[in-house]
């Protein structure tokens, strides 16, 4: 895990764990790894997870300037199979902005609290010359409303907090100020939880979505040149 790009900090038997890499926390390769390398540290821990970003941005998405986007995208969609399966609960303290690829993080965990206010979430990848990744694809299928899976994939609509709370990309909406002690609350008592039952419904649930990601891994793994 990278100090420079994520801090761990576990209290109470709650991981809160920060994106920043002083700027969007894009997520390249390797604020990837460094999250993946928190969510270690919460696992061997026993934590509760609470995942949140700096300042006013949750996360803008993949790093466009990456010079090998295959791995950077298999990078995000194991990091979105860990989330879907993750052993412990997982709630998102959505500080503010959430685009693409943050969208997506947001779609695999499992209580999202968004802040209320100028903020934009969404999918903007075709707005900005890019196909959805067939993994992402799941991800959004699993977790979105219907009719808002088909435009905002297609479209690229970016969406304001009120009205992603009606899509699915988050559960409820605190103001800014309020969303990570909203959300670390919300861990307390999901730290009440029986974690056996948890994981295992989790899995079952989400039988279908992790299907969808493991093939979107796939498919990257063959080098399918639609995947990206």
């Amino acid at each position: 895990m990278s100090p420079d790009l994520v801090s761990y900090d576990h209290a109470d038997g709650i991981a809160t764990i920060t994106l920043d890499d002083g700027k969007v926390n894009a997520l390249s390769s390797a604020m990837l790894a460094a999250v993946g390398g928190a969510l270690d540290r919460a696992e061997a821990d026993g934590a509760v997870v609470v995942l949140t970003g700096r300042a006013t941005t949750f996360s803008a998405g993949f790093d466009l300037r990456s010079e090998d986007w295959p791995t950077m995208l298999a990078d995000g969609a194991r990091l979105a199979e860990r989330l879907l399966a993750f052993p412990a609960p997982v709630v998102a303290a959505c500080n503010g902005h959430a685009l693409a690829m943050g969208a997506f993080v947001l779609l695999s965990v499992d209580v999202r609290v968004g802040a209320g206010g100028d903020f934009k979430l969404g999918l903007n990848e075709v707005a900005i010359g890019l196909t959805v990744p067939y993994f992402a694809l799941a991800l959004a299928r699993h977790r979105l409303t219907r009719p808002a899976y088909d435009r905002c994939t297609i479209t690229g609509a970016i969406l304001d907090p009120a009205a992603a709370v009606a899509a699915g990309f988050l559960d409820a909406l605190a103001e800014p100020a309020d969303v990570l002690p909203t959300a670390l609350a919300t861990a307390r008592e999901l730290t009440r939880i029986d974690r056996a039952a948890h994981h295992a419904t989790k899995l079952r649930v989400r039988e279908a979505a992790l299907a969808g990601v493991r093939d979107g891994l796939d498919r990257l793994a063959t080098g399918e040149p639609a995947a990206w």
